[in-house]
């Protein structure tokens, strides 16, 4: 039975679910129209190198600004398929069939579900928490992240999970929905410390450097 936020039961699978929403190509290409538009900015050092050599060969305001927008909507255009290509195996749930005790698993990507394989195909399961606690003094809170590695027979995925959650529960929850099939749910937890900014040694020694000669 799942008992973490981040695994859902369905009527006919229990699924650990790392975006909501529906997948395919058409959504994939509809999530990705937005955060194309931050192509232009990325690419505007040379849109801004042709408006300035235009504009330093005598070109009209109006013709550099209509030239700027069409490199720019060519910037998006091309953009936007090849955000999309790069999401397109992002994995947005792993499903597991039947709800009680999985006999099967497919990963459900961008673009849609990945076949239905036998459970037997996942190997292990390892969790890991790293923690990046405040150095003393530090007013900061401590950042932490969890991630979670599927060994299948033939690869491996590398899933990055919400950090507000708990580790632990994760882990006896995916212990008691896997465990009967034989699979290995592991957790390892890494904790470091923040390291402290160091002043600026250079401008220190400097000044005191020209002050010393001044006074000379």
């Amino acid at each position: 039975m799942a008992t973490d936020p981040l695994l859902r039961q369905g009527p006919d699978s229990t699924d650990l679910v790392l975006r909501a929403g529906p997948a395919g190509p058409a959504w994939n290409a509809l999530t990705s129209a937005g955060p194309a538009l931050f192509a232009p900015l990325v690419l505007g050092v040379p849109t801004l190198l042709v408006a300035f050599w235009m504009a330093l060969a005598g070109a009209r305001a109006s013709t550099v600004l209509t030239v700027v927008g069409v490199i720019a909507g060519l910037e998006y255009l091309i953009g936007w398929p090849v955000l999309a290509l790069s999401r397109a195996r992002d994995i947005w749930r792993v499903e597991f069939a039947p709800t009680g005790v999985p006999a099967s698993l497919r990963l459900v990507r961008a673009t849609g579900p990945d076949d239905w394989l036998p459970i037997t195909t996942l190997r292990e399961v390892r969790l890991t928490h790293k923690v990046e606690e405040p150095y003393q003094g530090d007013h900061k809170p401590a950042v932490s992240t969890l991630t979670l590695e599927l060994v299948l027979r033939d690869a491996r995925e590398r899933l990055t999970l919400p950090s507000d959650g708990d580790p632990q529960r994760l882990t006896d929850a995916l212990e008691s929905l896997l465990g009967p099939a034989g699979i290995v749910v592991g957790l390892r937890t890494e904790r470091s410390t923040r390291t402290r900014p160091q002043r600026n040694s250079v401008w220190t020694s400097g000044g005191s450097a020209s002050a010393g000669s001044g006074g000379g």
